[in-house]
């Protein structure tokens, strides 16, 4: 799998929502270059489990709708009168 690859603003967005919830909340100063790396460190390594929950909702998604399709077809069938 290729690396989670973000745009710059969204990097820099998580960079600095990280920077102010370790503030608010850890009283721990973590800014600049610093956040944009635990942000990078946290998309490298948590990102593929998040990734990979996005993957299977939408497998089961789409498993969902196949088979209303399905049924829906099968609706449509006319049924079939031998005349002898």
């Amino acid at each position: 799998m290729p690396p989670i690859e973000l745009p710059k603003e969204t990097r820099d967005a998580l960079a600095k929502a990280l920077s102010r919830y370790l503030k608010d909340e850890l009283d721990l100063e973590v800014e600049g270059f610093d956040a944009v790396f635990l942000a990078d460190f946290i998309t490298e390594n948590l990102g593929p489990y998040f990734y990979n929950q996005g993957v299977a909702d939408a497998q089961a998604l789409l498993s969902r709708k196949t088979d209303e399709i399905v049924e829906a077809i099968y609706q449509l069938e006319q049924p079939v009168k031998l005349s002898r």
